[in-house]
């Protein structure tokens, strides 16, 4: 894409973060903005700020959970600006409950949760937007979220679902080459970023909370995102990637190591390989984004 004013954009997770940096980078080229998200009182701020600003823009409560509340969040962007140009699947949460734990001891709840934010609805954005990107014709493209997780070992159910985030964004760009369209993908694999994300219990629906549970969010969370890359930085260099159609967006080049030992390991047909965390606080500690 080369024209973005007077097009439309949708960001699911809109109201804060990443989400909320790339809808403010939108609003810089003059397009119409949607932000879905689950957050109510966040969405509303968010909205009146940019309205402040003199931005077309619309809030939607939006439950990326459900696909029928990603179906209405295309429904009523469609309703108010039209045709829908560039979709950003990016809302997401970390499950801080049981991170400290192997996989097998996680409960059923925490994998419905995480898997259900993270993966089904990157997947519910994909079917709701897609049709109707090919079908207008005027171009378009899809921002998948995924992460660093999802390119390197460990990382607990999270992990888990941005692998599965990276593997239908790869599916997906080829299956729009072979549809013939002018509608392209890119997928967004961030290290830390200064965000809320382990805060994200907080929006963790009450019926897939089981018992009594300690929150571990300080166990890995705060010290890390402390060190995170500024949002506005990412959603600069997503924006570039939608512009030159740029497919993996990796804004942390203190992953590259470790992202090439795994691809080196699985190569080398031999065991998994090693995430030594010491290894990214030490680039910390030097003053590099993590």
């Amino acid at each position: 894409m080369d024209r973005f004013e007077g097009k439309t954009a949708v960001i699911t997770g809109g109201a804060s973060g990443i989400g909320l940096a790339l809808a403010e980078r939108f609003a810089a080229e003059r397009m119409n903005v949607v932000l879905g998200d689950i957050q109510e009182d966040a969405l509303e701020t968010t909205v009146r700020v940019f309205e402040e600003h003199q931005v077309n823009v619309l809030g939607v409560h939006t439950n990326t959970m459900l696909r029928e509340s990603v179906e209405a969040l295309r429904d009523k962007a469609i309703e108010r600006f039209g045709n829908v140009h560039v979709v950003c699947n990016n809302a997401g949460v970390f499950g801080t409950r049981h991170v400290a734990q192997p996989l097998w001891e996680v409960p059923e709840e925490d994998w419905d949760w995480v898997m259900g934010v993270n993966f089904d609805g990157v997947l519910y954005g994909v079917q709701a937007f897609v049709p109707h990107m090919l079908a207008h014709g005027e171009g378009g493209h899809i921002v998948n979220t995924a992460s660093v997780a999802g390119i390197t070992a460990g990382g607990g159910n999270y992990g888990v679902s941005k692998h599965a985030v990276l593997a239908l964004t790869e599916s997906l760009e080829r299956d729009l080459q072979a549809a013939g369209g002018n509608v392209s993908a890119s997928v967004l694999c961030p290290g830390f970023v200064d965000t809320k994300i382990f805060e994200s219990e907080r929006n963790r629906p009450d019926v897939l909370t089981v018992g009594n549970e300690q929150d571990d969010g300080d166990f890995f969370g705060s010290a890390m995102t402390a060190a995170g890359k500024p949002p506005a930085e990412v959603a600069e260099l997503v924006f570039a990637a939608i512009r030159e159609q740029t497919f993996y967006v990796l804004p942390h080049p203190s992953w590259d190591e470790i992202v090439r030992e795994r691809t080196e390991a699985i190569l080398a047909r031999g065991e998994v390989a090693e995430f030594d965390i010491e290894r990214l606080l030490q680039k910390r500690e030097a003053g590099e984004h993590i």
